[in-house]
């Protein structure tokens, strides 16, 4: 008898649920994908013509597109829960919820100017979730910023730089501290600067009345802080780039100028709140035709009113009227957040201002998931990275949402 051959084929992965449509992964936009989860991860993602052999217990056949979950680097609060107001991680996690229903499956909870007392209180919270792993990072916007473009911030808080006062912040944080806005002209800025990445945050640069060339200086120098502590990216951060800078004049360029020019040459990451209200269509088209493929990330700056009804609200210290979506200090013309989720940010990026779709998606999901350092394991359709996903239809409309491969609740 002839001896009997080993077969020495691989074994099928045993694959949990199985996405099969048109996807958005890493090499743009493939027709007839396949992404295959088990354990809450990505296992392969990848034409469906070149999936290895596996054996899923579900298939979920998407007609719309499959994008990768979003990453949301700039959010105080939605569904009338507010980060910088809400005094328990419990009440926070409403918020936190709004936006995952919607397709921001990380997020990063953001802080305003407040006294150092409610900032540490605050913090503590928020380390909680981060700890539970149901936010990404922490956000502190001030208080060291510039008074002039203050935008809604509170006043009577607003500081110099104070180092220490960083350093005691991110040891609260338990090492969620993310990245921290501050004006570069702010008295003893350098410090902060230095404070952030030596504690694993970014420097974000904005709420600036500085000169171009002290806004070119502190990027220079937050590069160079963030490289000689191996940060958790060698890239610092524009805060919502144009909004809360001195306006660009032509004898006169400012801040929002130099840090294009920085995002031009890659060298700096630019936040763009596109949602309709804090930027002309025409305004974000131009960054992304400026900067770098990988130097914008798209953020809400949202707040409470997110996925609520116009109304009154609060932001820190401060009184917020919305109207017609549009948040404004109660009785000013000052805009005090967005009101978006991150997916209609996409969508207004796309729809109306004209940004390639991938390009437009890659800068809600794999850029600041760079930002953070945490490229490996979210923001990508990617083996490895943990299953995210938003299954969105022709108009970028969520239809279904997985976080880790399980349904969000809608």
């Amino acid at each position: 008898m002839p001896e009997a051959t080993e077969d020495l084929s691989p074994a099928p992965l045993s694959v949990e649920l199985a996405l099969h449509g048109t996807a958005v992964l890493e090499q743009g936009v493939v027709p007839d994908a396949l992404v295959l989860i088990a354990g809450g991860d990505i296992l392969w993602a990848g034409p469906a013509a070149t999936a290895p052999p596996h054996a899923a217990v579900q298939t979920l056949t998407h007609d719309g597109m499959i994008l990768p979950g979003l990453v949301d680097l700039h959010c105080h609060g939605g569904g009338g829960v507010s980060f910088p107001d809400s005094p328990s991680a419990e009440e926070m996690l409403a918020a936190v919820h709004e936006h995952r229903r919607h397709g921001t499956t990380s997020l990063v909870a953001s802080l305003v100017t407040a006294d150092a007392a409610t900032l540490r209180e605050r913090v503590g919270e928020l380390a909680l979730l981060a700890a539970d792993g149901e936010i990404a990072a922490i956000h502190l916007e001030g208080p060291f910023l510039s008074s002039a473009r203050r935008g809604a911030q509170n006043p009577e808080h607003i500081t110099g730089g104070d180092a220490d006062l960083v350093r005691e912040l991110a040891h609260l944080a338990g090492g969620a501290l993310a990245t921290m806005t501050v004006a570069p002209e702010t008295s003893d800025a350098d410090e902060v600067i230095h404070a952030l990445a030596e504690v694993g945050a970014v420097p974000s640069l904005g709420h600036t009345d500085g000169s171009s060339t002290q806004m070119s200086e502190a990027v220079a120098l937050s590069a160079a802080a963030l490289r000689r502590e191996h940060g958790r990216s060698p890239r610092p951060t524009a805060t919502h780039l144009f909004n809360g800078m001195r306006p660009v004049h032509h004898r006169d360029p400012g801040p929002a100028f130099a840090a294009l020019d920085a995002a031009a040459r890659g060298q700096l990451v630019v936040e763009v709140i596109a949602d309709g209200a804090h930027l002309d269509a025409r305004t974000v088209a131009h960054v992304f035709s400026v900067a770098a493929d990988n130097a914008v990330a798209l953020v809400t700056d949202a707040m409470a009113a997110a996925g609520m009804p116009d109304g009154q609200y609060r932001l820190g210290a401060l009184d917020v009227t919305v109207a017609e979506g549009v948040a404004t200090l109660s009785g000013q013309s000052a805009i005090a957040g967005g009101t978006a989720h991150l997916l209609e940010v996409v969508r207004h990026a796309v729809l109306e201002a004209g940004v390639d779709l991938v390009r437009a998606v890659r800068a809600a999901s794999v850029v600041p998931a760079a930002v953070l350092g945490m490229q490996d394991r979210v923001g990508a359709l990617a083996a490895g990275c943990r299953a995210d996903a938003v299954l969105v239809d022709d108009r970028l409309r969520a239809v279904t949402v997985l976080r880790a491969g399980e349904r969000v609740e809608s």
